[in-house]
């Protein structure tokens, strides 16, 4: 075997790292490729989604710069709209609240008129019961009486006119 002295051994070493660092730079050298092929792939797929999207995002951007005095217009009047919809809502209540009042006090009203009516009727009723019916109470006990007279002088025996009753056959009246 060769003599391995110190130089030797420092000349292998050295060659060593030196074979080792070259082998490093082609692994390096190579990954740098593969990132840069990479790299190339994902700026044209984003200039692929910029050339696609853009059209789309100038499209919107228009369209809400259009839009935006529209909507901004419907949403005061809708405010504007609310606002007079709820004075009015307030204008029928107040309306609904004073018609309902005037209702309530014509009812009383009439209520109180049906109520002097009616007592009105039921004391003339009885005005006119008690004026008309007790008179007649006595024209038909004065008409009975005469009628008793008669009979009884027209009957030859006051015996048997005593026992005969008052009244006609069928007549059950009480006199």
């Amino acid at each position: 075997m060769p003599n391995l002295d110190n130089q030797t051994v420092q000349l292998a070493l050295v060659a060593a790292v030196a074979l080792l660092m070259l082998f490093q730079m082609i692994v390096l050298l190579a990954v740098f490729f593969v990132i840069r092929k990479a790299v190339r792939s994902i700026r044209e797929d984003i200039e692929n989604l910029r050339s696609s999207v853009a059209p789309i995002i100038d499209n919107t951007r228009e369209l809400i710069t259009r839009l935006t005095p529209k909507i901004e217009q419907t949403t005061s009047d809708l405010a504007v709209l609310a606002r007079n919809l709820r004075t009015q809502a307030a204008d029928v209540q107040s309306a609904a609240d004073e018609i309902v009042e005037r209702v309530r006090r014509q009812a009383s009203r009439i209520d109180t008129m049906l109520s002097n009516v009616l007592d009105a009727v039921e004391r003339a009723s009885v005005f006119m019961a008690d004026t008309v019916a007790k008179p007649m109470r006595q024209l038909s006990a004065i008409l009975a009486s005469a009628k008793a007279v008669i009979e009884a002088l027209r009957t030859v025996d006051p015996a048997a006119a005593r026992s005969r009753p008052n009244h006609a056959p069928g007549d059950d009246r009480f006199v």
